[in-house]
């Protein structure tokens, strides 16, 4: 698996920073305030602990039959109340179990994402958390995407270049745009012979 920063946090061509809206219609969507809010709290448990203390949290053995002890890629996105502060992700997971995996985005995204700086303490409460845990990616045709419901991964033909989009994102609503921004993040022209897989998330969003 590889960790990447999700297209999916990025505005379409105007270069405007955008982040996930509100689920359509056969996109799986928890708020944290339904029950729902392990993850996003396990995210934001993180972060805070990374910025304040310097320390990585560590939850010790999780019940076997808990959601978080599965193992899952999933993006991390970090934003105020009107823009994105970081957000980024893996295709495949690359940890053992989804704890992990959310740890240890959500840190990066708080401190690596290149579009910005770190986050200091003093922005801590007035940040907010999406956590967008990715299903199996599967082969499609162009005909088979929709930017509401699927996110897309293009690929060149040898693989070695690959960018991702997370679906349902403000200002794409067309298969097109979904490609050409991917294709553009992974230095790829979008005309040229591409490989493409479509995939659904559950995403998890705490309430503003």
């Amino acid at each position: 698996g590889r960790r990447v920063r999700p297209s999916g946090c990025a505005g379409p061509a105007s270069g405007r920073r955008q982040i996930p809206r509100g689920p359509p219609p056969g996109l799986a969507h928890r708020r944290a305030g339904d029950g729902q809010r392990a993850r996003t709290a396990l995210a934001r448990r993180a972060v805070e602990t990374f910025v304040r203390e310097q320390l990585i949290i560590s939850l010790g053995i999780l019940p076997p039959d808990s959601i978080l002890n599965s193992k899952a890629a999933c993006f991390v996105c970090i934003k105020t109340a009107y823009d994105l502060r970081g957000c980024i992700g893996t295709v495949e997971p690359v940890m053992h179990t989804l704890a992990e995996e959310i740890i240890t985005n959500a840190i990066h995204a708080a401190t690596l994402d290149p579009r910005f700086d770190p986050i200091s303490g003093g922005e801590l409460l007035d940040l907010y958390y999406t956590v967008d845990v990715l299903e199996t990616p599967e082969p499609a045709l162009y005909e088979d995407l929709d930017p509401r419901e699927y996110g897309v991964i293009v690929e060149d033909k040898s693989s070695s270049r690959r960018g991702l989009l997370l679906p349902n994102i403000e200002g794409i609503e067309t298969p097109d745009q979904q490609i050409r921004i991917a294709a553009r993040k992974a230095g790829l022209a979008p005309n040229m012979p591409l490989r493409l897989q479509r995939f659904r998330v559950r995403r998890f969003t705490e309430t503003t």
